[in-house]
């Protein structure tokens, strides 16, 4: 018989200086990341290598026997990323399985959560798979946590038995990423979106309040598909009407493919032994040459500020590490080597509070995530820029015409 996750001994597996690592957002053992926390005090000080995490497992107070690396500042990261806890690694979502299977990405101890699989010695790790093939091949021990609660999925979702060291009984929450309310300002932008994407498309979205709001201005659309790195909630009503039918993608049709689901009960029930979605990783997904087998790939990438020759910031704001470099810049290409795809940033046209624009004159001391030259369509809820072909002049006069009208003057002034 399998022991809780809440009693086992990490100092069994842990030496000084490991790095521990976990599927980020819903994919995280709960029982074992718990009892990690728990138990810090009696183990070696080690590192914690973590994606995008959406849970409140690690707090500031943990950097007394942890050190912390991390792909992004999303979600619950933004906590430790505001006390300065966290050294980012900036990397394409592209690049990440080969940057761990080479090693330069180090992975000493796994922890997964996992549900027996209908296929003989497999285990599925349900709602996660855009790294963990290169996880477990890359890690020195893997540890996981049973949990019956875990959706039917199969593809890259899929771990041996042989791979995994040591089995325990999860007995803890699951972790849940319930869709957020999108703002009046995010809901105007999807409606924008919308009237761009035509019947029989494949949509790229991600999530947080923008693709919620997408989710519900295509509801009138017809034979949609699904290509995407993480998929929200708000994906199951347009399959269930019929939005959604995967049946003129090309690459992948008759499958809603996704690295993640991102959701709560309402999406992993829907993904339960459902043979219409498929868990893929992060190096089909955010492949180029996948990209390029789909038909009408439409990509929808949000962003904190564009400026006016097109370079996108997703990342930084009022100075704190809050976003990611992501697989971004992955879709911003691969939609435009689809057969009739678009890339389109779409973002707000100014912050919640209405004090600042987010068109802006030059990105100035914040990365750029997506260059200027990869630009598609730019789309706020005052309109669309279209800057394929475009000089700098006339990309600075189309962007700048859809700003926020409070900020309009002083960017065109930047112009003279």
């Amino acid at each position: 018989m399998t022991i809780a996750a809440s009693a086992f001994d990490f100092r069994s597996v842990l030496t000084a200086g490991a790095v521990v690592t976990w599927p980020q957002g819903t994919g995280e053992p709960r029982g074992l990341t718990r009892r990690l926390v728990a138990q810090r005090q009696e183990l070696p000080p080690v590192e914690i290598f973590i994606g995008m995490s959406t849970s409140d497992t690690l707090k500031p107070e943990h950097a007394d026997r942890f050190r912390f690396r991390a792909l992004n500042g999303a979600g619950t990261n933004r906590v430790l990323t505001a006390a300065n806890l966290v050294d980012i690694v900036p990397a394409h979502v592209s690049k990440v399985p080969g940057l761990l299977r080479a090693g330069l990405l180090k992975v000493d101890v796994l922890l997964l959560k996992v549900r027996p699989h209908t296929t003989p010695g497999m285990y599925t790790t349900g709602v996660i798979a855009d790294f963990i093939p290169a996880l477990v091949q890359a890690a020195k021990t893997v540890i996981a946590e049973i949990d019956e609660r875990l959706p039917m999925t199969g593809q890259d979702a899929l771990v041996k038995r042989a791979d995994i060291d040591v089995l325990v009984q999860a007995d803890a929450d699951e972790v849940f990423l319930p869709d957020p309310e999108p703002s009046e300002q995010e809901l105007q932008v999807a409606a924008k979106v919308a009237e761009l994407i035509p019947d029989g498309a494949t949509v790229q979205l991600g999530i947080g309040g923008l693709p919620v709001a997408m989710c519900r201005a295509l509801s009138g659309h017809r034979n949609l598909g699904i290509h995407s790195g993480v998929v929200p909630d708000g994906v199951v009503a347009l399959m269930q009407k019929g939005v959604i039918t995967n049946a003129n993608k090309g690459e992948g049709a008759g499958l809603m493919v996704t690295g993640g689901l991102f959701g709560t009960r309402t999406l992993f029930d829907f993904a339960d032994g459902n043979n219409e979605v498929a868990l893929r990783s992060s190096e089909y997904t955010h492949n180029p040459v996948t990209m390029a087998r789909i038909n009408m790939l439409y990509a929808i990438n949000s962003a904190v500020e564009v400026d006016l020759t097109g370079q996108v910031n997703s990342e930084v704001a009022a100075k704190r590490y809050l976003g990611a470099v992501g697989g971004q810049a992955d879709f911003v290409r691969g939609a435009q080597l689809s057969p009739g795809g678009r890339s389109i940033v779409a973002l707000p046209a100014a912050t919640p509070d209405g004090k600042y624009s987010k068109l802006v004159a030059v990105l100035t001391g914040v990365p750029v995530t997506a260059a200027r030259a990869d630009m598609d369509l730019i789309v706020t809820e005052y309109g669309v820029a279209d800057l394929r072909g475009c000089s700098f002049a006339e990309r600075a006069r189309r962007l700048a015409a859809i700003a926020h009208p409070n900020f309009r003057d002083s960017l065109l002034a930047t112009l003279s």
